[in-house]
Parts: structure tokens; sequence; C-alpha cells
């Protein structure tokens, strides 16, 4: 194997390790050494900017594969990326709604406890 090919094959291998560790951070595969699916959007922007200054550090360096691989790494994670964050905010918007009607339901609740009527005690029978 000729250093042409083992650094391609190595710059393979950053650019996956990169992309591995920022889809882990998006939630889309399990992490292998907890076995669990955890969300770390701010971990995956992290390695997604790594991979964007790569590409600006090594542009023309680069082969035309190697460009062409690192470029559809990055386009695909960033289309992932921002679908993860809208399902963020949607997910935020919706607590944040759930939490209104709940405070709004406490308060109607309260308003009509101090509205009620007070019972009257009956008078006994002789």
């Amino acid at each position: 194997m000729d250093s042409i090919d083992k650094n391609t094959q190595l710059f393979m291998y950053l650019i996956g390790s990169f992309e591995m560790s920022a889809m882990m951070a998006m939630g889309k595969i399990k992490n292998p050494m907890t076995d669990k699916t955890e969300k770390d959007l701010a971990q995956a922007q992290f390695s997604i900017d790594i991979l964007d200054m790569l590409k600006a550090k090594t542009g023309p360096a680069l082969s035309e594969y190697e460009t062409k691989y690192l470029e559809n790494t990055l386009g695909q994670l960033k289309l992932n990326f921002i679908d993860e964050k809208k399902k963020d905010e949607l997910s935020e918007k919706s607590a944040a709604s759930k939490l209104e009607q709940t405070e709004d339901v406490k308060k109607e609740q309260n308003d009509n406890t101090k509205k009620a009527p007070k019972e009257k005690p009956e008078a006994k029978a002789e």
C-alpha cells in the first residue's frame, strides 16, 4: 500500500469518525458504550464544525473523490441536524403549550372554587 492510498484511507476514517460522533449526538444511532440513544445537539454541531474546518483547511490538497466524500458527508449531517433541531423546537413548543393549558385549567378551577356558593347547613327537624 503506497502512502497516497494509506493517507486516503486514514482521511476517510477520520471523516467517518466525526460523522458517527455527530450521528450519535443527534440521537440517530445508539452510543456503543452505553447502548442508549442520546441527544446532544451542541456536540453534534461541534463535530460538524470540525468537518467544515477540515474542508476549509485541506480543500485544494484533497483528491476529487475525497472532496466529494467530505461534501456529501457534511451535507447529509447538516440536513439531519436541521431536522433534529426542528424536532426539538416543536417539542419545546408543545411542552410550553401543555404547561400553559395546565396553568389555565388550574386558574379556572381556582376561580370556580372562589365563585361557588357556600352551602347552608340544613335545619334539623324536631
